[in-house]
């Protein structure tokens, strides 16, 4: 805590607003009243959580590292000392089966220094100089000390249109997912080095939030300067109380963003409502929480308070609503009846399946799934082009690679990324070896 800080007030509990959020009592919490650093808690206790926290329970956990936490003001350099602390929390995770995704910020604040950039705000190409500087370091140091615990990490560096373009976004997660199913532990960052103005995210609260929606994390953990969401600034408020959840982020929600207490960070309360408007959307638990502890993960699962925005549904729930809820499929694909009965049941669609395509699409657009009669069946995310899919339908999957110079996915669309518009029994009529596979 900054020397001088001013008297502490008490929190009172916060009373429901429009049933959107609620509060706790502060008596295991203070929150500084007029003092000069907004949104700083570093003094907290823990309390035991009475029921299980989202964090325990979730299948993938994406968690955001900020600049304030990772890099010492004073002098520049890794918090080193802090960082070991949150490497540790991050093994019993992986040890009961979580996968763990992580977005670091720092490397534009470990690099400047480097380069003795002054304080304040940089220029573009000052800041994709130090980002180059600092990226090195940063890595170098999530390589010493995960591979120390025989933990292999993965560096991935990301760009604003790696998640808005289908194609790239499609490559990013694929790659996600081939690390996460191998066992490495990702640490993402935005490639500051390349991104122009235009193309950046600016903060890394959202690009955390994209990788979240990326990946299919069932929940995601912002660790910052601040402990939360509060009704107001509680360094210019002193009546601010503090919200526990926020089941609705509506307009009285976004009014209670306050601004960045770092020198060296970029996001700030309104960033994190951001982001935590595009994780709920996709089914995704977003947690706000003071990371200043050490081991400020395991703080989480023990019940330090913080903030949690909660989703209506589940990421797959939230990834198929989306697909069905497409207004224009980019095309439509015919099927079997064996391939029929098979995605009734639940299965993913292999080429041998389809008998006909129709359209323009390319890999991961969504397209309707129809029937011998030309009813539509299904939607779907479709693995393939219009030009490839014509290509392999009718054969088997692993075929796949021969007639393209290729190997592509063995699914024509995995049951994941399909859709069921009508459950309607078909008739009964064997499946065509090879057609469908329940994967």
């Amino acid at each position: 805590m900054t020397p001088g800080l001013p008297a502490l007030t008490a929190v009172t509990r916060q009373k429901a607003c429009h049933g959107v959020l609620s509060g706790a009592p502060a008596r295991h919490g203070l929150i500084a009243a007029g003092g000069p650093i907004a949104y700083s808690f570093r003094t907290m206790n823990v309390r035991r959580a009475s029921t299980p926290s989202p964090l325990t329970q979730a299948r993938r956990v994406v968690i955001k590292v900020g600049s304030a936490l990772l890099v010492d003001q004073e002098t520049g350099r890794i918090n080193r000392g802090w960082l070991e602390t949150l490497i540790e929390d991050l093994l019993p995770l992986r040890k009961r089966g979580q996968q763990v995704i992580l977005v670091s910020s720092g490397a534009i604040a470990l690099g400047r220094r480097q380069l003795g950039l002054a304080k304040g705000p940089l220029r573009l190409e000052e800041s994709q100089a130090a980002a180059a500087v600092g990226q090195i370091r940063l890595a170098h140091a999530y390589k010493e000390l995960l591979e120390s615990r025989e933990v292999t990490v993965a560096q991935i560096l990301l760009t604003l249109e790696d998640s808005e373009r289908r194609r790239r976004y499609l490559n990013a997660r694929a790659t996600l997912e081939s690390l996460l199913a191998l066992g490495a532990l990702p640490v993402i960052n935005e490639n500051d080095t390349v991104a122009t103005a235009e193309i950046r995210y600016g903060d890394n609260d959202r690009l955390a939030a994209r990788v979240a929606q990326m990946a299919g994390a069932d929940c995601l953990v912002l660790l910052s300067d601040v402990d939360g969401l509060y009704t107001a600034d509680p360094n210019k408020d002193p009546n601010a109380q503090f919200v526990d959840q926020v089941r609705q982020i509506t307009p009285e929600i976004e009014s209670m963003a306050g601004r960045s207490a770092s020198d060296v960070g970029s996001g700030g309360m309104t960033t994190k409502i951001l982001a935590a408007k595009i994780a709920v959307s996709a089914g995704c638990h977003m947690c706000i929480a003071a990371g200043h502890h050490r081991h400020p993960v395991r703080r989480i699962e023990e019940g330090a308070r913080c903030t949690w925005f909660l989703p209506t549904g589940n990421p797959t729930t939230a990834r198929k609503q989306w697909i069905a809820g497409t207004l224009n499929p980019a095309g439509s694909i015919t099927i079997d009846a064996g391939a029929l009965r098979a995605l009734l049941e639940g299965k993913s669609l292999l080429p041998a399946g389809v008998v006909k395509s129709r359209g323009r699409f390319e890999r991961g657009d969504t397209v309707s799934v129809l029937t011998p009669e030309g009813a539509e069946i299904a939607r779907g995310i479709i693995a393939y082009s219009d030009v490839d899919a014509a290509r392999i339908m009718g054969r088997k999957s692993s075929e796949i690679e021969g007639i393209l110079g290729f190997r592509g996915r063995d699914e024509m669309i995995h049951r994941d990324d399909l859709v069921m518009t009508r459950h309607e029994a078909s008739k009964a009529v064997p499946s065509p070896v090879g057609a469908v596979e329940s994967r």
